[in-house]
């Protein structure tokens, strides 16, 4: 395992507190998708940046903040380089993550107790496990939409509160 220089832990911790162009409440960091930031001259750096999903359209926004992000801070060349194995996933998101997710009204992923691939079942819109409003609290809730603003999102509706709100779902 090779150990970042302080240099490096400098950069990633700059690169991870740019803001996901999709959940401006959430940074890189936050969201789990800056990897590796490696030093490669005087002032070149690689980042390695894992998207949520392989489509995922906000990758291109992504990179250009870390470059600019990096170049104010005297990086000359910034390259960042898409990285898909190991796959993200969902318990990538930081505790602090999932806690601004829920603030913002955003149901967090479920925290999983083992790794592994996240079992998919098509069938009722209600859920064996909880998904929580992040209005209420109520775990009386049922499934509207699959998908919500972002692929990586599904629609849900409280039952308690009747309000409607984004659930992060578990990858």
């Amino acid at each position: 395992m090779v150990t970042a220089t302080a240099l490096e832990a400098e950069l990633l911790a700059l690169a991870g507190s740019v803001p996901d162009p999709e959940l401006p409440v959430l940074t890189l960091r936050e969201l789990g998708v800056v990897r590796a930031v490696r030093v490669r001259g005087a002032d070149a750096v690689e980042v390695e940046l894992t998207p949520t999903y392989t489509g995922c359209p906000a990758v291109e926004a992504m990179s250009v903040d870390i470059e600019r992000v990096l170049r104010e801070h005297g990086m000359r060349e910034v390259t960042v380089r898409r990285v898909l194995a190991p796959a993200w996933s969902t318990d990538d998101i930081t505790a602090e993550g999932r806690r601004k997710l829920r603030e913002f009204g955003i149901a967090p992923p479920r925290v999983r107790e083992e790794s592994g691939p996240v079992s998919l079942a098509w069938g009722p819109t209600r859920t064996l496990e909880p998904v929580r409003c992040p209005h209420c609290g109520s775990a009386e809730t049922e499934l509207l939409s699959r998908f919500s603003s972002t692929a990586c999102k599904a629609l849900r509706r409280c039952l308690a509160c009747r309000e409607p709100f984004d659930h992060f779902k578990e990858l």
